[in-house]
């Protein structure tokens, strides 16, 4: 089957109805674009977690729905026009069609993703490679919905740190465990019991399923079930690889699941927001960088003594 792709030209407040009209009017799928993308007028939209944009869209935004190719491109365009209620004529509303080449689109997808290598002996391979070292830690990963590959430098230098460490026989915990990845290299490299945290379900669930598909026996939660399942364990080793703002607002809670001259490991931070997070743990343990890459900092340090309290 063949395809092409509408595309209509509107301002900002007007892309998030006219894509659900288009939906509606039964396009297959519809994106917003960067009107102005490839100028000097191109705006990015990004932010951390609870500061993303209010509207992912853009001042002129170019809203693009994928139908099929023998579809009634006009019909379909003043359907959705007209209930979302343009003030426009929606017979009279300029849109330009662009031709979809017919691909083998898993084929094409699979062949983004090759196997990645890290660290001394590490490497990721999705399910449609052969691992090119079958001797070394193999993880076998496919890009999903969870957060960790191994392809964003935070990952790999939280992997590359857990490969220096030689956890053999600790405890560890990965708060934000995404994927499962640094969870699952922790197990391969001998730790002897390994608790992934998310807040997302999602992320529970492929978690569990990655580390099944890997042999790893680790357990899973979600915040408050661990909380209530585990109040008190402590763990060898804590490693969180977030972002910056939510790491120092849970600066208290991470450092209380350290044991006794356990071992503290952060990513996800920016080289420019070293300090400050240092700073949020400072009460705690002091906090150095331990590698730096592409921008992003990995900060380690050690727990000396039980916390008050503790």
């Amino acid at each position: 089957m063949s395809w092409t792709e509408i595309v209509i030209e509107v301002a900002r407040s007007q892309a998030e109805p006219l894509s659900d009209a288009l939906m509606d009017a039964g396009a297959l799928s519809v994106s917003v674009e960067d009107a102005d993308e490839g100028t000097a007028a191109e705006q990015p939209l990004f932010g951390e977690p609870g500061m993303e944009p209010a509207e992912a869209a853009w001042e002129r935004s170019r809203v693009v729905a994928l139908v099929a190719a023998d579809a009634n491109h006009t019909a379909l365009v003043a359907d959705a026009v007209r209930a979302v209620d343009l003030s426009l004529d929606p017979n009279q509303v300029r849109y330009t069609i662009r031709e979809v080449a017919d691909q083998d689109w898993v084929r094409l997808t699979q062949s983004q993703f090759d196997p990645i290598h890290i660290g001394k002996n590490i490497w990721v391979v999705p399910s449609w490679h052969d691992a090119p070292d079958p001797t070394a830690l193999v993880l076998e990963l496919d890009p999903g919905l969870a957060f960790g590959t191994g392809s964003h430098p935070t990952t790999r230098l939280c992997m590359e740190w857990l490969e220096d460490a030689a956890p053999t026989g600790l405890s560890i915990l990965d708060y934000g465990c995404g994927s499962g990845i640094l969870a699952m290299v922790a197990k391969k490299l001998g730790a002897n019991r390994v608790v992934g945290v998310d807040i997302d379900p999602q992320a529970i669930e492929a978690a569990r399923y990655n580390s099944q598909r890997n042999g790893c026996e680790i357990d899973y939660y979600l915040p408050e079930p661990f909380t209530q399942s585990l109040p008190d364990a402590r763990f060898d080793i804590v490693v969180a690889n977030i972002l910056s703002s939510p790491l120092k607002l849970m600066a208290p809670m991470l450092c209380k699941r350290i044991a006794p001259n356990g071992r503290l490991v952060l990513s996800g931070i920016l080289s420019r927001q070293a300090d400050e997070v240092a700073a949020a743990y400072a009460p705690f343990l002091s906090l150095q960088a331990w590698a730096e890459r592409e921008g992003w900092v990995c900060l380690s340090g050690k727990l000396g003594a039980p916390l008050p309290g503790n």
